[in-house]
């Protein structure tokens, strides 16, 4: 049985990765900083701005996912997100690189691309946004990100480890499902994330595939659903909001606005998680 450790598995996406791996006969070490709501795995408290923490928590397994993080811009101070975000995720491929470990997955952002946390809301270059889109963040947190992906990238050059970073889309869990109604027919809410989406459980599925994938080398991926969070066209979406920007590629009714085109072509992945299964 392979051990995996999950880093941050007591939070939102986090407990979903967790059960996803415990469910596909893994077995599952969660490093975070609290317990979870749930314990169906073993929990190693730690602080992973500390590389000997790091080092111990992952002894013995053969792949990380690394969700922890402080997850948004500006709930702490600047220096303190990028601080955080960066120093732990050098330690766990640090850390993981001295062990031997040779695969990790690593939750970067959508917000790298920079609208999302802006003082001034711009407009992307294109939609749908795909991997090639310019990162211009203004933030530390969407910076943090941005590091990560390039320490992935020395860590890869160093020792050939598989790294794979996911940019997120605005990560929902299936409670959150009932708040939809409230925006889901105002072009205005939600615009700074282009109106994407991803559900729990495909990220959590996500990473498992990566981790099951070979020959990745350091790469980073979009992570939407299929579909954008709206009850409103695409096309219309983008007229009301971003009315100058133009399409890359044809796209369907309610296509979603961030691509994650790269991810299902090598991971195999399929989003399977949607809204309007769970909104009447």
């Amino acid at each position: 049985m392979k051990k995996v450790v999950v880093t941050g598995g007591s939070g939102l996406l986090g407990k979903w990765v967790l059960k996803e791996f415990v469910n596909s006969g893994y077995h599952v070490v969660n490093a975070d900083v609290k317990k979870p709501d749930e314990a169906i795995c073993d929990t190693v408290i730690v602080d992973l701005t500390d590389l000997g923490e790091v080092y111990g928590v992952l002894q013995g397994a053969e792949a990380v996912i690394h969700l922890a993080a402080i997850p948004v811009a500006y709930s702490h101070p600047n220096e303190v997100t990028f601080k955080n975000n960066t120093m732990a995720t050098y330690n766990i491929l640090e850390a993981a690189a001295g062990l031997g470990i040779q695969k990790a997955v690593l939750a970067s952002s959508e917000s790298s691309y920079g609208i999302c946390f802006a003082e001034e809301r711009f407009d992307p270059q294109y939609v749908p946004i795909d991997e090639e889109h310019p990162q211009l963040p203004e933030d530390s947190y969407g910076l943090s990100k941005i590091v990560n992906e390039e320490t992935a990238k020395m860590i890869h050059r160093r020792t050939g480890m598989q790294v794979v970073s996911f940019r997120l889309g605005n990560v929902i869990a299936p409670p959150m499902y009932a708040n939809f109604p409230s925006f889901i027919h105002d072009a205005s809410q939600r615009d700074r994330i282009l109106w994407s989406y991803i559900d729990t459980r495909d990220a959590a599925a996500a990473c498992r595939m990566a981790v099951e994938k070979d020959g990745l080398g350091a790469v980073e991926l979009n992570l939407a659903s299929d579909d954008t969070s709206m009850d409103i066209p695409s096309r219309e979406l983008m007229k009301a909001e971003f009315p100058n920007v133009p399409f890359k590629e044809e796209i369907g009714e309610y296509d979603s606005l961030l691509s994650s085109k790269k991810a299902k072509e090598l991971l195999g992945w399929q989003p399977v998680h949607f809204w309007r299964d769970n909104v009447k």
